[in-house]
């Protein structure tokens, strides 16, 4: 991973940031105002466009309303620049985890997606060298990203063979913050980071993400409660039913990130 730094962290801004689906307004009336190597936490009600927000942050939702800034990035008008910089963790229909697959077969996935996507000179001259070099590479990589989510393979089940359907619910987020964390984002995204966490599970769930956030990584994560040390930014105040289902629109059309 990259040295701790926070200027490795993109710096978050919005003013007016919305996004209108079909039938209404997914969010509205967004303001942040984030340094780099901060911890955003999204609060809302259920279906109040939490996660649309936490998209159009990333990239991966075009915003209809106001701007927003990412690591000097404009959105919506540098969306795929945002992307190349943002990595996404746990999103339902986005991002998840496949139960069936090991952690290994994540892991090996993920390594195989880095080398297909990347495209700068740098990457593809790292195609060109041994494979032992490529492999020793990787296997760097994967041990720095768990590491940093503080996932120790070796104590799960079946060490790296264990289905993530026999995860914990906080060993299947550090998996997850562990697979984003392998492309050394600049910009950590995770989606209901404490759903279905007991009280001691939340705390850990929430001092990874200050781990993450001290190494650097800025980070937005949507919750039901954030923490006093968390920059808190509120959805879904007015206009609740048609937040919901203009945010249920906007979902629906959005593909796989």
């Amino acid at each position: 991973m990259d040295s701790p730094s926070s200027t490795h962290g993109a710096a978050v801004t919005a003013e007016g940031f919305g996004l209108k689906g079909p039938r209404g307004w997914a969010f509205r009336g967004v303001s942040i105002a984030a340094e780099p190597g901060a911890i955003v936490a999204v609060e809302g009600p259920s279906g109040s466009g939490r996660t649309c927000l936490l998209l159009a942050l990333t990239g991966r939702m075009r915003a209809t309303e106001g701007h927003a800034e990412v690591g000097g990035l404009r959105l919506p008008k540098k969306m795929a620049a945002v992307r190349r910089m943002s990595a996404l963790g746990p999103v339902t229909g986005v991002s998840e985890l496949d139960p069936a697959f090991t952690v290994a077969e994540h892991l090996r996935e993920r390594v195989l997606l880095q080398r297909h996507y990347a495209g700068s000179p740098a990457s593809l001259r790292a195609l060109l060298r041994p494979r032992a070099e490529r492999a020793a590479d990787a296997r760097a990589r994967i041990d720095a990203a768990l590491d940093a989510a503080g996932l120790d393979v070796d104590t799960l089940p079946k060490g790296a063979r264990t289905s993530v359907r026999d995860l914990e619910r906080l060993e299947a987020l550090r998996l997850s913050v562990g697979l984003a964390l392998m492309g050394r984002p600049r910009l950590l995204a995770v989606d209901d980071m404490d759903l279905k966490l007991s009280d001691a599970e939340r705390a850990q769930a929430w001092e990874l993400l200050r781990s993450v956030a001290r190494g650097g990584t800025t980070v937005v994560a949507v919750c039901s409660e954030a923490p006093d040390d968390a920059l808190r930014v509120t959805t879904g105040t007015d206009n609740s039913n048609d937040t919901e289902e203009g945010a249920d629109d906007a979902l629906a059309e959005t593909g796989r990130a």
